[in-house]
């Protein structure tokens, strides 16, 4: 079984580029300009909104308003905090484990879903709670929640969780990933920056970290799903990253949709179930290489379901 290693905070820059008229690619300077009626806190932050400010960045959700499935897992209390803990049926451990980190919206019953859905493949998930219990429904509250999120807490919950299913008697993960959505997907990347003994990590279109010193830490195979609307996560954004992890001396496989920002959220109305089912063939195959478990057939996207037309432009 791997060891548990100690976390240390990462602090994940959210430097992205822009292409000019002719090609070449340059690097913005971020507009910090406050307004008159902004006190320094309520500034746009960078790391959170990428090249938006807070209010074009807002724009971009919208909460589904589709119930989630009923949640078959339980409660767990972790780092203070709850956490949502999904088992397979009659598994037998040791199981491979994954992290789940909830999009900006919260830890809701979509995520917890999302979750079973891991779980009826084989793993066992535990979603965890970066906002201490909250969940928004305005992109206002989302955005409160979000800044909110103390990043020495955030981390060590993480680490927990991580913890928690290597040490747990009933799964005794020897493999483990973790996965996140938007806010989740920079969490996602900062935890497979921090904790060296990851066997994969699923990053949707979180804010990428651009020092290949930092980006050299990680240990784990990556993959990254994005879209090319993306209007705070453009995909020079994402070449900058995959090159960012190539001076490293790491690699990541990508997969690039025809879409806008959180078309895969599982709580999101921007949802494009096209290429969300086709990202998630792509998440399952890679978590099953990985992790070394079979996907389920039952949890796959229903079979009539046709790949986007202009899924992965790149992997």
């Amino acid at each position: 079984m791997r060891l548990a290693v100690p976390l240390f905070s990462v602090l994940v820059a959210a430097s992205v580029l822009a292409c000019d008229k002719g090609g070449e690619t340059t690097t913005p300077t971020p507009d910090t300009t406050q307004t008159a009626d902004e006190t320094p806190s309520e500034a746009a932050d960078p790391s959170l909104t990428g090249i938006l400010d807070e209010d074009a960045f807002m724009a971009l959700h919208e909460l589904s308003d589709e119930a989630a499935p009923e949640p078959r897992g339980q409660t767990i209390h972790i780092a203070g905090t709850d956490a949502y803990l999904s088992l397979p049926e009659d598994a037998s451990t040791p199981l491979p484990g994954i992290v789940v980190v909830h999009e900006w919206w919260g830890l809701n019953d979509h995520i917890r879903h999302w979750s079973d859905r891991l779980a009826e493949d084989g793993y066992a998930a535990i979603a965890v709670d970066l906002y201490g219990g909250k969940t928004a429904t305005t992109p206002e509250e989302a955005m409160m929640l979000m800044k909110a999120v103390d990043q020495d807490v955030a981390a060590a919950i993480l680490s927990a969780a991580h913890d928690y299913l290597d040490q747990a008697p009933e799964i005794d993960a020897e493999e483990q990933a973790v996965v996140g959505w938007c806010f989740g997907g920079g969490w996602a990347l900062r935890h497979a920056i921090a904790t060296p003994d990851l066997d994969a990590a699923v990053i949707y279109y979180g804010h990428p970290e651009l020092d290949p010193e930092i980006l050299s830490r990680i240990e784990a195979p990556l993959l990254g799903v994005f879209g090319n609307q993306d209007e705070s996560i453009p995909p020079e954004a994402v070449d900058a990253f995959e090159q960012a992890l190539d001076e490293a001396g790491k690699s990541i496989e990508i997969h690039r949709y025809d879409a806008v920002h959180a078309f895969a959220n599982p709580s999101s109305a921007n949802y494009n179930h096209e290429a969300a089912a086709d990202a998630w063939n792509h998440v399952r195959a890679f978590l099953a290489e990985h992790l070394q478990a079979e996907a389920s057939d039952d949890a796959a996207p229903a079979a009539d379901t046709a790949p986007a037309a202009d899924a992965p432009a790149s992997q």
